[in-house]
């Protein structure tokens, strides 16, 4: 029949009822507004509070201006990097789409004539016209003509689904897209050719649904959670810090009964407390936190562009590293996402992995029967037409390099694949004789096959077919798709024939997959395969990844699911391995469940029917080659659709928690050290321990320069033995706490006690209380500079792969160096005299000191 299509007056006014073809996108936020964001992180408001007091510090006379200043540069730093890394990743992962998008092109029928138009041209109404590698461009009913569609954009599985007119008075449901009627955007055509009518566009689309279901906003992630506690608590050390030192200032004032003359002399001793006071608080606050996650991200993220993995969203990779459950696509993720095949097997069941190891009449049977007897073509290394059962048969050929056998002109008769028949066929002249050879189902094929070639190349009667049955049983049961090839003398198909082989196919394990599910469970995460595939091969899949391998391990399909309320899926939860036959809404809600129970869940996918829960997870893995939604939903993306890089996304993640944390040791160290010496000290009758510039300059020195030290630290594969840090766990943990006391005891003893106990003071001779002050200064940055070694490691060694992080050693040695310059040449300006080199070598060993220390500590807890 001949199809008019619309004219251009009745597609402006369905354009006008129905709207356009585009997907609605919101914005990704623009760079100034990311930077406005980062102010409201925790720490970052601690840190303008911090700026606002020496500001005020300042203007009264109490501060340097490099005070204020050098807190200003930390929160640039800290929350530019981090801003500029992330948007540099969306402006990079817009340009792959916007140039993707470009390229789609529908074919319409529009006033009688045929015209290619851009996607978004198309509305409803429009007669699209389809053929073989066509991507639909909105959902409708096929009209004329019969399509084989490739689906797995939506449902996730390679099976093809077949699409033709709708006989009258037949129902279909549009939402199971099984249905063969309905066509949906984002789907390709694989096979036939045909019309179809639009019925819904753009966001109505089921691709549009869930497009716009994936732009929802997400979660904090957990590291932002526990940074959120320790800001608090960091304050609240702060605060009572501070008034405790003016109070015991105070104390101290009243009990010695050294009271001020009038009243300036009072405010001097107030202003004297409260500066102090204050400093500690400044010095209470990690600055160097902020700008120590957005270097470990920005540095990490460089790190992993190398190996394929984009870190779309730059928090994905942290929550990374906290995973742990999940929630995995199989078809493209743990499987190769195409069919491929894997062995051959003659008559008597002698298995082939490889088509060179057959005997030459054997292999030409083979070749002849896959190759010629196929409806795809072999172009230069790559497969044209054919579905996706032909095409894997090309694709074996082509890698078992006889592809320049196949003589496609030798063809005499060729007839495609028969539905009713289940079998293709194709005569070809051979040794002087027409060969016909058949290839199809084999419960058709092998019942009518009196004879078989042997793995020698010989033919023979077969007599006792059971054995073959049983083994053609026992692969169907591991999901494998099966294929007869047989041959008989003439022209005809039809009559007795001649066993060649049975081929098994199937959406094979990826080879890396089953490693990379390992290691993954070995860390203490939770692997959950969720398929759209039917449960048998569901579960043949997860044996052969390792997903099942206990006996209380639990594989469901969606209605299955349907059946359990939350509270009973809770429960299951745990065991679950498998989700058969599942739908979007059953990934969101497994993702949904999850979250509630606590977990800091993730989810791996590629197509569309995936982006809803990518979304949703705290960290989406989508794959480089899946949709462009499924890459706008996910955090990361994996360019070379490579499981095992997921693997080391969580590395990655879990190297970067650690490093905070080693950092954290490192720095709350210092400050508690720093508050107890500014409190006891004035208790012991000497009021300024340390001065304003002295803390301020190991303060920022100690915080800007330990970030660099820290976010270089390597990614030790010991890592991955350890379990999951829950989601509500403290960053500071009950050991990290001994530690940090432990550590700033020492330190504030063997500072305090250079001033005020006499066999440690007598060391350095008779000397002014100037001098003493200054070797107190020199000591106590040594002291938390050789702390840096314990932090970094929780092993006994302090030593242990040092040289995988040689900035650590760099800085480390800028400290020394700094700290000499300091005490040697920063005179009125630091209250501080030059040491002699005895004086040096005393104030080296009783900091060193620190390390040993802390080894006792590590020994005495391990035991």
């Amino acid at each position: 029949m001949k199809l008019q299509g619309l004219s251009s007056k009745q597609v402006e006014e369905s354009r006008r009822q129905h709207g356009t073809n585009e997907l609605t996108q919101i914005p990704s936020d623009p760079l100034w507004k990311k930077i406005l964001e980062g102010f409201k992180d925790p720490m970052i408001m601690i840190l303008l509070v911090a700026l606002v007091v020496q500001v005020g510090l300042f203007l009264m006379g109490q501060a340097e201006w490099f005070e204020p200043v050098g807190i200003l540069i930390a929160i640039l730093i800290a929350n530019g990097v981090a801003s500029i890394s992330e948007n540099k990743q969306e402006n990079k992962a817009s340009a792959l789409k916007e140039e993707e998008e470009a390229k789609e092109i529908a074919k319409v029928i529009r006033d009688g004539k045929l015209l290619e138009i851009h996607v978004s041209e198309v509305v409803v109404g429009d007669l699209v016209y389809l053929q073989a590698g066509d991507k639909i461009p909105a959902d409708g009913v096929v009209v004329e003509g019969t399509l084989k569609v490739d689906q797995a954009a939506l449902n996730g599985e390679t099976e093809e689904a077949t699409k033709i007119p709708c006989p009258d008075g037949v129902s279909y449901d549009v939402k199971d897209l099984l249905n063969k009627y309905y066509a949906y955007r984002g789907t390709v055509v694989c096979g036939g050719e045909g019309y179809m009518e639009i019925k819904v566009v753009g966001d109505k689309t089921l691709f549009g649904e869930l497009a716009l279901e994936v732009q929802e906003e997400t979660r904090q992630t957990p590291l932002q959670v526990k940074l959120g506690v320790l800001a608090g608590q960091i304050s609240k050390f702060g605060y009572i810090g501070a008034i405790a030192i003016v109070v015991g200032i105070l104390a101290k004032t009243f009990l010695t009964g050294e009271l001020p003359t009038g009243i300036y002399g009072w405010i001097r001793l107030l202003l004297d407390a409260i500066t102090v006071a204050i400093t500690v608080i400044v010095c209470a606050v990690p600055e160097g936190l902020p700008m120590l996650t957005s270097i470990l991200l920005s540095f990490q993220s460089l790190r992993m562009a190398k190996d394929n993995v984009l870190v779309r969203k730059i928090n994905g990779l942290e929550t990374a590293g906290s995973l742990s459950i999940l929630f995995s696509d199989k078809t493209g993720t743990i499987t190769e996402g195409r069919l491929s095949v894997v062995e051959l097997v003659t008559g008597n069941v002698v298995p082939f992995k490889e088509l060179t190891k057959m005997p030459s009449a054997l292999a030409a049977d083979v070749i002849i029967g896959t190759g010629i007897n196929n409806s795809a073509v072999a172009s230069n290394g790559s497969i044209i037409g054919g579905n996706s059962t032909d095409r894997a048969l090309m694709a074996y050929l082509i890698d078992s390099k006889v592809v320049n056998s196949i003589a496609k002109e030798e063809a005499r008769n060729f007839n495609a694949f028969d539905s009713s028949k289940k079998f293709s066929s194709v005569t070809v002249m051979r040794d002087g004789k027409s060969m016909t050879y058949i290839k199809g189902a084999p419960e058709r094929i092998v019942e009518r096959c009196t004879h078989y070639i042997d793995e020698n190349g010989n033919v023979k009667e077969l007599v006792e077919k059971n054995y073959l049955m049983a083994h053609m049983d026992a692969q169907a049961g591991r999901s494998m798709r099966l294929l007869a090839v047989a041959k008989r003398e003439g022209e005809s198909d039809e009559g007795d024939l001649t066993l060649v082989c049975v081929i098994s196919i199937r959406d094979n394990v990826r080879k890396e997959a089953a490693d990379a599910i390992h290691e993954v469970q070995n860390a203490g995460i939770q692997v959950v395969m969720v398929t759209g595939d039917r449960k048998e091969t569901a579960v043949a899949i997860a044996k052969e990844a390792g997903l099942l391998k206990n006996p209380d391990d639990v594989a469901l399909t969606s209605a299955e699911m349907a059946e359990k309320s939350d509270e009973e899926m809770k429960k299951i939860l745990p065991h679950l391995r498998v989700v058969a036959r599942a739908l979007p809404t059953d990934k969101s809600r497994l993702v949904r469940l999850a979250q509630e129970l606590d977990e800091v869940v993730g989810m791996t996918g590629d197509g569309v029917n995936d982006s809803p829960a990518l979304k949703k997870a705290d960290v989406g893995f989508a794959m480089g080659s899946g949709t462009e939604v499924a890459k706008e939903a996910g955090d990361i993306t994996i360019l070379d659709d490579n499981f095992s890089s997921i693997e080391k996304a969580i590395l990655y993640g879990r190297t970067m928690f650690k490093s905070i944390r080693k950092f954290l040791i490192f720095q709350l160290t210092v400050n508690v050290a720093a508050v107890l010496t500014c409190f006891i000290g004035p208790l012991l009758g000497e009021n300024v321990i340390l001065t304003v510039i002295q803390l301020l300059l190991i303060n920022l020195a100690m915080d800007t320069l330990a970030a660099i030290a820290f976010g270089s630290e390597p990614a030790l594969k010991e890592y991955m033995k350890d379990k999951p840090v829950p989601r509500t766990e403290s960053i500071v943990t009950k050991n990290m706490l001994i530690e940090v006391i432990i550590s700033a005891l020492y330190i504030t003893f063997i500072c305090l006690s250079i001033l005020f106990f006499a066999p440690v003071r007598n060391l350095f001779g008779d000397v002014d209380v100037t001098y003493l002050k200054s070797a107190l200064f020199a000591t106590f940055m040594m002291a938390i500079t050789f702390n840096g070694f314990n932090a970094r490691t929780a092993h006994l060694n302090p030593f242990e792969n040092l040289m995988r992080n040689k900035n650590f050693l760099l800085v480390m040695l800028s400290i020394f160096v700094m700290q000499f310059v300091f005490v040697t040449f920063g005179g009125e300006v630091l209250s501080v005299e030059s040491l002699s080199l005895k004086s040096w070598l005393i104030c080296l060993v009783l900091a060193f000191m620190v390390i040993p220390i802390d080894m006792v500590r590590k020994a005495v807890m391990r035991k």
